[in-house]
């Protein structure tokens, strides 16, 4: 007898709904990002100017500081995409390897990707100019909003904390969060300190890489809630 494609239907419905959801939730949470690069874009005085005055005074205090700004250079590479990344991959394939996260961590590998490449893509549309700063102590190439390692460090510090909630008690969870936000925090730090970026370019970073990473993980949570309810042949459920 042909089988029932009811449940295939159900499960068709609840993983659109999923998707709805994530796509929801990304549009909702990359609305301030979006209100931030149109004020960049059209160089509203109030962000320009507070912008060029924070950058200043950061760099001011960094160039009195040798060791201070020495730290900040070693930082400014440790944080770099193409090493945090690539730590990233290693506890992804751990999750794997070790406790059989295999699809939560090809998940987790997915997101911290992708949000890279929207990132790049993100400073493409801006093409904001980099500060110009006297006595500059680091020259960076390429386009200013959003900072690239502000955002990556947001993105991999969600898509991290996702891939091993379910490995975690209380206070591990509780750390693993604070851990996210002093990762995201520090580089965001590093980048104004440093004269790379305005503060307006490390806010707008990391708000899209938690709304890239947090919109991924709402729409992968829905779709492995789908796919287990039917196995198990209960209501679907969103897990969080």
């Amino acid at each position: 007898m042909p089988a029932d494609p009811a449940p295939r239907r159900s499960l068709g419905r609840a993983r659109r709904r999923a998707l709805g959801r994530a796509a929801a939730y990304g549009v909702a949470a990359s609305v301030p990002v979006l209100v931030l690069a149109w004020l960049v874009r059209a160089e509203s005085g109030l962000v320009v100017e507070a912008d060029r005055a924070a950058v200043a005074a950061a760099t001011g205090f960094t160039g009195e500081r040798p060791a201070f700004e020495r730290t900040l250079l070693v930082g400014q590479e440790v944080l770099a995409a193409r090493w945090m990344n690539l730590a990233a991959m290693g506890v992804c394939l751990w999750a794997w390897r070790r406790h059989g996260l295999g699809t939560r961590a090809a998940w987790a590998a997915g997101t911290i990707w992708g949000a890279w490449a929207l990132g790049l893509g993100a400073k493409e549309l801006v093409d904001r100019a980099r500060p110009v700063v006297e006595d500059a102590v680091t020259v960076v190439p390429g386009s200013s909003f959003p900072s690239g390692h502000a955002m990556n460090a947001a993105a991999v510090g969600v898509s991290l904390a996702v891939l091993v909630w379910p490995l975690l008690g209380r206070r591990g969870r509780v750390a693993v969060v604070a851990g996210a936000t002093v990762l995201a925090l520090v580089a965001a730090a590093d980048r104004v300190l440093l004269g790379a970026h305005y503060p307006s370019d490390v806010v707008g970073g990391i708000l899209f890489g938690g709304a890239v990473a947090g919109a991924s993980a709402v729409g992968y949570h829905g779709w492995v809630s789908a796919r287990t309810a039917r196995s198990s042949g209960s209501a679907p459920r969103n897990e969080v």
